[in-house]
């Protein structure tokens, strides 16, 4: 079965920077691309950014972009999201997410980013 588990959650300060890691299993990796999601409270779960499945090629949204950064290893079933520069409101859950017939979700992983 299709299983995504995220880490590298956690607080940091403000202009400050964290890694989160997405290792996924159950299906072959190196076929699709993955994508990271993020849901503050009360808010509704929004894509924060893309890779495709050979890894050339990225999205991201607009509030992130030059500051994150998405990356995949093949060889490790594994989706990175580096991100620098955060603000108070890069504060949320951060999902991986994969799109197989249906949307696969990872149980998420918390983002805190406060003085």
């Amino acid at each position: 079965q299709v299983q995504l588990v995220e880490s590298g959650g956690g607080l940091v300060q403000p202009g400050g920077s964290q890694r989160l890691s997405c290792a996924a299993s159950g299906f072959t990796f190196r076929n699709y691309s993955m994508s990271w999601y993020r849901q503050a409270p009360g808010a509704k779960r929004d894509l924060v950014a893309v890779i495709n499945s050979a890894g050339d090629t990225t999205t991201y949204a607009d509030s992130v972009k030059g500051r994150f950064t998405i990356s995949r290893d093949n060889a490790k079933n594994t989706v990175y999201l580096q991100m620098n520069s955060l603000k108070p409101a890069d504060t949320a859950v951060y999902y991986c997410n994969v799109m197989i017939r249906y949307n696969y979700w990872g149980q998420g992983t918390q983002v805190t980013v406060s003085a």
